[in-house]
């Protein structure tokens, strides 16, 4: 079976991305610090407990399953804490990769998919985002995102490495199986933070800024079901492993939900009240984020199959109580 070196494999998305690697015949390795994973979600393959930041468990890792190809998940993801924490974040979101990508090259592996964002496009100029939009991030999270992603470009001209940029929008839901959820700590996305309200597991939901150019006045994100984007990743990999072109894509669904609009049906499919609390704006937060998603549906004939609302929100409340 092939081996993938999957780094953050502990976490969200990435233990996804190992259950669906394992489900197409691929042998997932999850390499993870757990410093924000968890080491019960590594069900599908080995593990190896790492940090990028540090050579030496990446060789570790390399020597001991000798993967020719990475999907490049460990990163620090918190744009608010970006920017209390800059610094960290350009150590790890930065220098890791570029410690990843040393170490490819020391042991011959010549293919990765990275994890990349939509903050790298900052406040749009116009919806729905192409991938040709400009990037002009605002926070060292995104501006992390963009530069990680220029790296990759000139390491693949130079080394002739296969890569596949991706950039996602809002990840959400869980395992429809069951076996995984989301755990974050802290819990910053918006559904799990309005079902914990809902279940009273949890404070009632801030919402910044109800004065918005949009539907209802608070702000629209596109919002796309975390096994989705994890078909997603084992597609593009499969692509540029069969020596397709380089790829760089948006993964999103096209279509943006306001946070009333999710409140909303919060309620309606689990019976119970979101208590809510309206705040100021945050500053930066875009009023709305929708993915042009043409172009993975060309190239990857990629179509959501569990980012419907109603999925997401049945599978994270499923998880979560």
């Amino acid at each position: 079976m092939e081996r993938i070196l999957v780094t953050g494999g502990a976490g969200f998305i990435g233990a996804h991305t190992c259950k669906a690697l394992a489900a197409y015949g691929l042998h997932p390795i999850a390499f993870d610090n757990l410093s924000r994973g968890h080491r019960e979600t590594v069900q599908w393959g080995p593990f190896v407990q790492g940090d990028i930041l540090q050579p030496a468990d990446l060789d570790r890792a390399f020597k001991g399953y000798q993967p020719r190809s990475v999907i490049h998940f460990a990163a620090l993801a918190y744009v608010g804490e970006s920017v209390a924490k800059p610094l960290a974040y350009y150590q790890n979101n930065v220098s890791g990769l570029i410690n990843v990508l040393d170490a490819m090259a020391r042991h011959g592996a010549d293919t990765i998919v990275f994890s990349s964002s939509c903050t790298v496009y900052g406040i749009p100029e116009m919806l729905p985002i192409a991938e040709t939009a400009r990037q002009q991030p605002i926070s060292p999270y995104g501006r992390s995102k963009s530069m990680c992603e220029q790296i990759l470009v000139h390491a693949a001209a130079a080394h002739h490495l296969r890569i596949a940029l991706l950039r996602y929008f809002n990840a959400c839901g869980a395992d429809p199986d069951g076996q995984l959820s989301e755990r974050h700590d802290p819990e910053t996305h918006l559904i799990p933070l309005a079902i914990d309200a809902a279940s009273g597991r949890g404070p009632p939901l801030q919402i910044f800024g109800a004065d918005y150019p949009t539907s209802d006045g608070t702000c629209e994100r596109d919002f796309i079901h975390v096994s989705d984007l994890a078909a997603a990743h084992v597609a593009a990999l499969r692509h540029i492993s069969n020596g397709a072109e380089g790829l760089t894509l948006n993964l999103g669904t096209g279509r943006a939900y306001s946070i009333l609009e999710i409140v909303s049906a919060i309620e309606r499919l689990t019976g119970r009240q979101v208590p809510v609390i309206h705040a100021a704006r945050r500053p930066g937060d875009p009023a709305a984020l929708v993915a042009d998603v043409s172009l993975a549906e060309r190239v990857l004939e990629f179509r959501p199959k569990y980012s419907d609302l109603e999925t997401i929100i049945e599978t994270t409340w499923r998880s979560r109580t």
